[in-house]
């Protein structure tokens, strides 16, 4: 019988369904993963603003992830938005309890549309608790520099803050370069080595949910048994090529789309 991989989202619920556990959701179908959810958080959001948000009981996000590897399990975890310090701790608790072998960290902090979406406090239980979790964490260069209080505006400011990532022991590091002047550069360092993977920066506005998706198809990719050089190479041409193909959704930063190998734009 034919298996399929496994991918578990920890993250937050975008109504506007253009970032957060809807664009892991579709990254992973799209990607030839079956995807599992556990909603730690649910936003009022669309393309323009966040106006509402609900952050859910640390014990309800402990059954969510309790219901899945208890009956389905999972090859490869992938985190996003985890708003506080509580629901940071009970994450990584259960991601120890249970061993996951490959885990994705993407430190969501800040909206696209400027929104903040964790509290001060949480930043250092994160470093603490959660980045040595990590096989690989990717963050944008506002939510590198917050992690290191580092400033970047280079590519040898992203190669160093890279490196402070893996010394608070991540595996491995991704600092995309979304933020940067000029061609987007996502900065790769596995402890060992840097590997720059450069793409033409696109001029558009469907941009929600880049960084999910990308930390999502990393997540995907890996779970398909790739290196993570491979697997960050594949997942910034899909993020590349879903936004290239993306339609107009909203008045504001529209979503990507996920599945522009098989519908018609």
């Amino acid at each position: 019988m034919k298996t399929v991989p496994i991918v578990m989202t920890i993250a937050g619920s975008d109504s506007g369904g253009g970032a957060g556990i809807q664009a892991d959701l579709k990254t992973f179908a799209a990607l030839g993963v079956y995807g599992t959810s556990v909603i730690t958080s649910i936003t009022a959001q669309n393309t323009v603003s966040v106006t509402d948000l609900f952050n859910m009981p640390k014990s309800i996000i402990s059954s969510q992830i309790d219901a899945i590897m208890t009956d389905i399990g999972s090859d490869v975890v992938k985190t996003g938005m985890l708003a506080n310090t509580e629901i940071i701790e009970i994450v990584s608790e259960k991601l120890t309890e249970f061993t996951f072998p490959i885990v994705v960290v993407d430190p969501v902090m800040v909206a696209t549309s400027g929104d903040r979406l964790i509290s001060e406090d949480a930043i250092d239980i994160l470093r603490k608790m959660l980045i040595p979790l990590a096989t690989v964490i990717t963050p944008n260069i506002p939510e590198a520099e917050a992690l290191t209080e580092r400033r970047i505006l280079t590519l040898d400011d992203a190669r160093n803050a890279a490196k402070d990532l893996v010394a608070m022991g991540a595996k491995s590091a991704v600092v995309k370069g979304g933020h940067m002047e000029g061609p987007s550069t996502d900065m790769v360092y596995d402890g060992k080595e840097f590997r720059a993977y450069t793409s033409k920066r696109i001029s558009s506005t469907s941009t929600h949910g880049t960084g999910c998706t990308l930390a999502s198809a990393i997540a995907a990719k890996l779970a398909h048994g790739y290196s993570i050089r491979d697997s960050v190479s594949q997942a910034k041409r899909y993020v590349t090529a879903s936004i290239r193909n993306a339609f107009p959704i909203g008045s504001g930063h529209g979503p990507l789309n996920h599945f522009y190998m098989y519908w018609e734009t």
